[in-house]
């Protein structure tokens, strides 16, 4: 399995070097103001991709956030209810055998 998984990453590995290398051709962004940036368009596109990860995870980040407070006070709650002397699985074969 991991050889396959190894084989997947070179394969997608050597796609993405043929494509940066056919991309090299430069581009220009023009911004407001008569500003502008001439780059690589690979280089645009892999930026453009970043800013759009960047902002992907900073969309979330309240969301895990609420979830992971959320998960320790459930944490919190089952630990104080369990019992503190009991053995996991003692009442089960403590139990009356059912018939």
């Amino acid at each position: 399995m991991r050889v396959i998984a190894w084989f997947v990453r070179i394969v997608v590995f050597l796609f993405l070097l043929g494509f940066a290398l056919e991309n090299t051709e430069p581009v220009v962004i023009n911004f407001f103001l008569g500003y502008f940036l001439e780059a690589p368009l690979v280089a645009v596109l892999l930026g453009v991709l970043l800013i759009g990860c960047l902002l992907g995870v900073l969309i979330m980040l309240p969301t895990l956030l609420r979830v992971r407070r959320e998960a320790t006070r459930l944490r919190r709650e089952v630990a104080r209810k369990a019992p503190i002397n009991s053995v996991p699985g003692e009442s089960e074969a403590l139990a009356a055998p059912k018939l």
